[in-house]
Parts: structure tokens; sequence; C-alpha cells
């Protein structure tokens, strides 16, 4: 039973860093805007937070290293997009291209760097339940910022003023514009802060999650975070439920090799591409319900003088 709990706490850590980048690309998609650069952020936010811890000893410095890295890239990939109206498809992928590139030249030399001793986080008595403690209370406190974090995303989209002009500026900007809000300003800031979490998430993984630098450590988990917005139905709670399945998905092929299941280390090792792969052919066959659910203005571009 103990390995068990040891997956769940697993599927928890790997989840966080899924449902982190979601939630950013989510923010961005709501505003109408989509960023296929999530891998390459999440590459050049990862050496920033690496390098950062190694060189202060501080996790939480190493984590506004990695959010800082992510805007600052979202920001140069903002105003292509928004105010000089490059494609989007074209910016993002070049974005992740850029970021593979510069990340693996910026870490060269972090590749042997080891990071200080990690502090325990266990919570004091909830810890120590059978089970239940080392499943669920001895996590990062990165992991329960996360949720709360759905939740507030939750309440800004849905029941707060600023949450709904950000959905309003993704269904028809040029009825929002029409109404005085600055459409081109909105959705640079929700880039920005899309960027941000990406970014968060990048440092997350060299930080606490591996923790260590290699070149493309993200290993497509950018990719995956893409498709989730699509599979949770731009959703904050089905982010996070969908980010704990992945994970649980990734998580399980270590659990399966140390039980001595005989299977190929490399299908386990593919098991979440697959899973992906069939969770957006499944989805693909109801194209009506992803029109329903997905913001209208989803990668146009808006110009306020047409």
């Amino acid at each position: 039973m103990e390995s068990y709990a040891l997956l769940v706490a697993a599927t928890l850590n790997a989840g966080t860093v899924l449902a982190l980048a979601a939630l950013g690309l989510l923010i961005n998609e709501k505003a109408g805007v989509l960023n296929l650069g999530a891998e390459g952020m999440m590459l050049c936010a990862a050496i920033a937070g690496f390098a950062a811890v190694v060189h202060t000893g501080n996790d939480w410095i190493g984590f506004a290293a990695g959010m800082g890295a992510g805007a600052i890239l979202a920001a140069i990939f903002g105003v292509l997009v928004i105010w000089l109206g490059t494609n989007q498809y074209a910016t993002g992928l070049a974005l992740s291209l850029f970021g593979v590139g510069f990340s693996a030249f910026a870490g060269i030399g972090y590749v042997q760097e080891k990071l200080p001793e990690r502090a325990s986080h266990a919570i004091p008595f909830l810890a120590d339940i059978p089970l239940v403690g080392p499943a669920f209370f001895r996590q990062h406190p990165l992991v329960y910022i996360t949720i709360a974090l759905v939740l507030g995303l939750i309440w800004f989209l849905y029941r707060s003023r600023p949450g709904l002009v950000l959905r309003s500026v993704g269904e028809s900007p040029e009825s929002a514009h029409a109404l005085g809000y600055p459409v081109r300003r909105i959705r640079l800031l929700a880039v920005v802060v899309g960027g941000a979490l990406c970014g968060l998430s990048g440092a997350y993984i060299s930080v606490v999650y591996t923790p260590l630098w290699v070149e493309g450590m993200v290993a497509g988990k950018g990719w995956i975070a893409l498709a989730l917005t699509t599979f949770a139905t731009w959703r904050p709670a089905r982010v996070l439920l969908g980010a704990y399945l992945f994970g649980g998905v990734t998580m399980l092929q270590f659990h399966l090799q140390g039980a001595g299941v005989d299977v190929s280390s490399q299908l386990l090792t593919a098991l979440p591409y697959v899973s992906t792969i069939v969770v957006l052919a499944l989805i693909s066959r109801n194209p009506a319900w992803i029109r329903i659910n997905m913001p209208a203005s989803l990668g146009k571009p808006f110009h306020p003088g047409s």
C-alpha cells in the first residue's frame, strides 16, 4: 500500500508541472491568443530558475527567475503578434525553437551543478498519517499553491468583472473595443501572465521535480500542457484534473518498472504522449463541442482600426 501512496504523491508532483503551464496557456487563450511557444518558455525558465538557485540557494528566488524569464519571452511574443500582426502559430513555433536552442547554450555551464540540500516540506502531524500522509502532506508548497491558483482563477474568470472583460476580449474583441476596453493591452497582459506561469512550471521542473539541469529536460511537457487546455475545454478545474491524469500516466511507468512488470521501457516512456494523442483524437470526433467551448476569437488577429 505504501507504494500506492508514493504513486499518488508522484502524480501530484508531476501534475503540478502540467497544471501550471496549462493554466498559463488557458489565460492566454481566454483572451484569444494562441501561444505555441510553451516548450521554449519552459526550457528558458528551467535554466533561469536552476541557475538562480545554484547561486542563491533559495528555491523561491529560482521560481521568481523562472517566472521572469517566461514573462519576458511572452512579452516579446505578445508585441510581435498583437501589435506587429505576425502570425500567432508561426511566432509561437519560432519562440519554442528559440527556447530550445537558447536554453541549451545558456545551460552548458550548469550541467554538472548540484542544488543545495532540499528542505523537508512535510506538514506536521498530517504527514505522519498512514498512507494519506505520504500521499498528500509531504509535497512542496507549490503543489498546494497550484490548487489554490485553480480556485482563484475560477473565481476570477466567472465571478469578477475583470475576468468577464478578459473572456469578452476572447469571444468578441470588436465588441469589447466598441465598449471602450483596451483590447490589445488586455491581451498583452494575459500573454505575459500566462508566460509567467509557464516560466514557473519550467522552474519547478529544474528546481523541484528533477532537480537538475539537462538539455531538453522539459521533454514535451509544454506540448502536453497545450493539448491539456483543449482536453479541459478551457475550464480551470478540468485543467487540474487533466494534469493529474497525465501526471499519473507519466508516473505509472516508474511504478510498473519498480513492480517488476515486464514491459518495454520505451513503451512505458511513450505512454504520456500516446494518451495525449488518444484524448485529442477522441475530442476531435465532436468538433461542435469544441466550438461551443472554445473562445470564438482564438488565434485570430485584432486590428482596432479595421
